[in-house]
């Protein structure tokens, strides 16, 4: 796509670059020879460019074809800088842009076309030196690359996150194939769908004693594909590990596959035959710094030995990256074996005091980015959390008493407590409903604090908050509480969207007194290389009222009682909360390490306390 957009460009130029050097004389002079050599040169009207040279027109023809195959030339462009006469001898100076292809920067050089009359004609002088300055008789052009090998995700200490997997890459030794070229490119192209006339530009471009990778495939493709590349003359594979079989978290990790002529067309470039392309989760997000780009250098050659006797040009390339994230092992591990023994359930860890994303996990109908991540979920009575930092504000008491009956309506909104709660009694305070999740209690508050005192807290607590994470994710919703049945439902986290990941950094916020937004890669600092220097700042850390954190973490220690069996820093906090008939919803911590878990048919707290107990085994 991109080398159909620089063909289409320059022939679009080609009317322009005519008019410009028709106008530049106005005597007669030998501008109409230059003219037509170069846009002869530049269209592909190579018998345009050689009627106007004194050398045989074939060889010229020839010579200007191959050029562009041996450079694997998307197209050329010239511009005139000089035409100077002395009798019958003429120069004219010209600069030449010449993309490459693959993403690379564009050649530039400046060239000359030395004229002459003949039987009263201007004619181009011929030689190779007209191709370029420096390339001379049996020497030819080429391009030399050298593709860089996939670099690794690595954990929060640096260790590979995935495992490696073999490529298959089958190629050539230019050299080796004779005149078999074309034959060989049609037979890979038939067999793969890959464009022969790219395939044949790649060999000929190519140094002739250098393997030339033309196409790569995955295992499985390869075992499909091994007969028919077996019988192609000069096909030659050769296998290339590359850390792409992804460990734990592997939806966040991503998936990776071999470069196909689809993606090929959909990505434009840098890659090449040989490359391996991430299709999810930060595999697909930090694509161009785990690949790099490859570096590419213009040479003459010698069509003798083979050997280079001059480099026109060279780019190093991007040098490509790991990708440091904040996932750590052990929790990740733990995060595993707890959403095991579900079938259907999500959890995400962060680190108090940071907000790091340290584990993920995911299992049945759930996904660790499109659920865990940036799933859209009703908060239930997990929201009290939230609610709770507003009322606390507006004087409400942890022990003020609440009743907690079956029903009750609130400006019009009906609210149903499904069975009494254990534990709450007609004389429970405000923290006892909100360690149980009762409800009608939750909901009657609604009138003892204000629509945008909630929507204050709900921001200090990040929801809807505009994060940044490279995978999707979701920071939570709120709508507008004009009255008290919006306030109620609120509070009771009935009109509340929310991701484990946001519920995870609301626990944070409580255990270490202070919101962060979530980082989920340390370094680099943006997928996306050409925006490092632009990038847009996170939320600003949000601390905690002292008074409400020291409320609300005696609450959600209550609202966790039985968790956990010794004091100290094994003791467990959070809260619990009952969505619909089928979901619940832990969140909560303990020590350093902040979770949420939504849980599907099953007791989100029994999985946050296996949780945790896989945790303290492993410490």
């Amino acid at each position: 796509m991109r080398r159909a957009r620089r063909i289409l460009a320059a022939a679009a130029t080609l009317a322009v670059a005519s008019t410009t050097l028709t106008g530049c004389f106005e005597e007669p002079s030998p501008h109409d020879a230059v003219r037509d050599f170069l846009v002869g040169w530049q269209s592909g009207d190579y018998d345009l460019a050689a009627g106007r040279a004194d050398g045989d027109r074939a060889t010229v023809r020839k010579a200007l074809s191959d050029a562009k195959l041996e450079l694997d030339a998307a197209s050329f462009r010239f511009k005139i800088k000089s035409l100077s006469m002395t009798d019958d001898e003429a120069k004219a100076d010209f600069h030449a842009e010449v993309d490459l292809g693959e993403n690379n920067p564009l050649w530039e050089y400046d060239g000359m076309l030395p004229l002459h009359l003949v039987d009263g004609t201007w004619k181009v002088r011929w030689s190779p030196s007209v191709l370029h300055p420096q390339l001379k008789e049996g020497q030819r052009f080429a391009v030399d690359t050298e593709p860089k090998s996939r670099q690794a995700i690595v954990d929060r200490t640096g260790q590979p996150l995935q495992g490696n997997t073999v490529f298959y890459s089958a190629g050539v030794y230019p050299a080796r194939l004779g005149d078999k070229a074309e034959e060989v490119a049609a037979k890979l192209s038939e067999y793969t769908g890959y464009a022969q006339d790219r395939l044949l530009s790649r060999i000929r471009s190519a140094p002739p004693d250098k393997f030339v990778p033309l196409v790569t495939f995955g295992r499985n493709r390869f075992q499909t594909m091994k007969p028919k590349l077996d019988t192609i003359a000069g096909i030659e594979v050769k296998e290339q590990n590359q850390p792409v079989n992804p460990e734990p978290p592997r939806q966040i990790v991503g998936s990776v596959s071999a470069l196909t002529p689809e993606t090929e067309l959909q990505l434009g470039g840098p890659e090449r035959a040989g490359d391996s392309i991430g299709r999810t989760g930060l595999q697909q997000a930090y694509q161009d710094y785990l690949t790099g780009s490859t570096r590419t250098r213009v040479i003459i050659l010698d069509l003798k030995t083979g050997k280079q006797v001059a480099l026109l040009k060279e780019w190093p390339g991007q040098q490509n990256v790991q990708v440091k994230t904040t996932i750590d092992r052990q929790v990740q591990a733990a995060a595993e074996q707890a959403v095991a023994d579900t079938e259907t359930s999500a959890i995400v860890a962060v680190q108090r005091d940071t907000g790091q994303i340290l584990a993920v996990g995911a299992k049945g109908d759930m996904n660790q980015e499109k659920h865990a991540l940036a799933g859209k979920f009703p908060a239930g009575t997990a929201f009290s959390i939230v609610a709770a930092d507003a009322l606390i504000k507006h004087k409400v008491s942890p022990k003020q008493r609440l009743a907690c009956p079956e029903e009750r309506t609130v400006g019009g909104a009906k609210f149903v407590q499904a069975g009494q709660p254990a534990g709450v009694t007609t004389s429970a305070t405000f923290q006892d409903n909100f360690a149980k999740g009762c409800v009608t209690a939750l909901a009657s508050l609604a009138r003892r604090v204000t629509g945008a005192e909630l929507t204050a807290s709900a921001k200090a607590f990040g929801v809807g908050q505009p994060w940044r994470l490279p995978l999707k994710s979701f920071s939570g919703s709120l709508p507008a509480l004009p009255g008290d049945a919006d306030k109620a439902r609120a509070i009771a986290g009935e009109n509340v969207e929310v991701s484990p990941l946001g519920m995870a950094l609301v626990a944070a916020a409580v255990a270490s007194g202070t919101w962060r937004p979530p980082v989920l890669v340390t370094d680099p600092k943006s997928p996306d290389p050409a925006a490092e220097a632009v990038q847009p700042e996170q939320p600003a850390p949000v601390p905690l009222d002292p008074e409400v954190r020291t409320a609300l973490t005696a609450m959600m220690r209550a609202g966790a009682a039985g968790m956990s069996t010794r004091g100290g820093k094994d003791r467990v906090y959070g809260v619990k909360a009952t969505v619909g008939s089928q979901y619940t919803w832990f969140v909560g911590w303990r020590g350093d390490v902040a979770v949420a878990v939504l849980a599907k048919n099953y007791d989100a707290a029994a999985e946050a306390g296996s949780f945790f107990s896989a945790l303290r085994n492993s410490s």
